[in-house]
């Protein structure tokens, strides 16, 4: 099995019926703008089949959703950047009240804890090849963020396997962590999968990734964050296990992907705003967490509490269960996510302060780690940094005779 992984404009108000919902959609208050990716026939490696499928129901879904859609397939490094620069002056053009959505499906890399959309024309020889080569992903999110639009939402199905020969045993497995809290708020941002983790391709029309959206974002009255703690739940059940989504929020206001002027709701989006177990409060210790996390699975059955901690996706869930649950198949599975969760989140601090004693304090918590051989070359590359020392600023000398140069000895 394979793994996968910006014209003026004006948008009127759009009232249509999807078909599968009898009811009237209401999308008057905003635009809607979307840059829909589709990277499929790359030239140096096998193709990504899936990857042209996903992007084609993407962009129908979002155009019944009230988006005008930009679709742009298999695109070059220049093609790439062009597309992301039209499609930020479509949404510098519509206004304040925007609603800016990029997917993109195709192969992601990271290279030195810095993430990669790759296009289809990449044929690195080396790792060095790369960030000339591809498109950083921190571009388009610094891009969308400097926009003065209500809400940016980013869905990578990006996290496929890494193709390229050359990079095999260099670059790190899937995307490094990205905290859109950093960035500018109003952010949305979903990877297929896990921080760190591959994304399967699928073996139906679509990735599980993009069918689990596809189905549930067409769920009426369903906020953006309810809809993805589903889409996890369901591709986490559609993969056994083994692919988890992840998403990071800095949203400020409420956004669904359909609403209903009536105000009626699905029995799943219904189902949805049923009150979850009180989260533990991020400010607390890790230890509180974790002991409140502990009280609310306390009594659970094991395939209940796994969703729970599933659609929670903290550390400190995922360590609670792992210390209740230990039988297979949830207590292997948890383990592993949450071994892995710990590992990107250290990973993501080593680079962030990015000297020799954050890369030496990883390895020495992870040796082994398949980021091992990146934070040795980072170590030493932070250690060889030449630093000169300015120029010493004249000095006045009192006029006499000329005396010798003296040297150090």
């Amino acid at each position: 099995m394979r793994r996968p992984a910006f014209c003026n404009f004006f948008l009127v108000a759009v009232l249509c019926l999807f078909s599968s919902l009898p009811l009237t959609q209401a999308f008057a208050s905003e635009s809607r703008l979307a840059l829909v990716i589709g990277q499929s026939a790359y030239r140096a490696v096998p193709p990504l089949p899936n990857a042209a499928n996903d992007a084609k129901h993407m962009a129908e879904l979002l155009n019944s959703a009230g988006f005008a859609v930009t679709s742009a397939d298999d695109l070059s490094q220049n093609d790439m950047r062009q597309a992301m620069s039209d499609f930020a002056a479509k949404v510098a053009a519509s206004g304040p009240d925007t609603v800016a959505l990029v997917f993109y499906a195709g192969h992601g890399l990271q290279i030195d804890g810095e993430n990669f959309l790759i296009p289809v024309d990449l044929d690195p020889k080396r790792e060095a090849d790369v960030p000339l080569q591809a498109v950083r992903l921190n571009d388009l999110l610094n891009t969308l963020g400097a926009l003065h639009s209500r809400i940016r939402i980013l869905m990578l199905d990006a996290c496929r396997n890494n193709p390229f020969p050359a990079l095999n045993g260099t670059t790190g497995h899937g995307l490094a962590i990205v905290d859109t809290e950093a960035g500018a708020s109003g952010s949305f941002i979903s990877y297929s999968t896990s921080p760190g983790s591959e994304a399967e391709d699928g073996s139906g029309e679509d990735s599980p990734y993009t069918s689990a959206v596809l189905s549930i974002a067409k769920q009426p009255n369903l906020p953006i964050e309810q809809a993805f703690k589903q889409i996890r739940v369901a591709v986490n059940q559609a993969t056994e296990g083994r692919q988890i989504p992840w998403e990071s929020s800095s949203l400020t206001s409420d956004f669904k992907f359909f609403s209903t002027n009536n105000g009626q709701e699905t029995f799943a989006a219904a189902q949805a705003s049923i009150p979850q177990p009180k989260a533990p409060d991020a400010s607390a210790s890790e230890p509180k967490r974790i002991q409140i996390w502990r009280n609310i699975l306390q009594g659970k059955d094991p395939k209940v509490a796994y969703e729970l901690v599933i659609v929670d996706d903290s550390v400190a869930a995922y360590a609670a269960f792992v210390d209740m649950f230990q039988a297979p198949p949830y207590g292997p599975r948890i383990r592993l996510l949450l071994e892995r969760r710990r590992q990107m989140i250290a990973w993501a601090d080593a680079v962030a302060v990015n000297t020799g004693p954050s890369y030496e304090a990883f390895l020495a918590s992870y040796p082994n780690s398949d980021l091992a051989a990146t934070a040795r070359k980072l170590e030493e590359r932070v250690q060889n940094r030449t630093i000169v020392a300015p120029a010493p600023l004249p000095t006045t000398v009192a006029l006499g005779p000329t005396c010798p140069a003296r040297h150090p000895a």
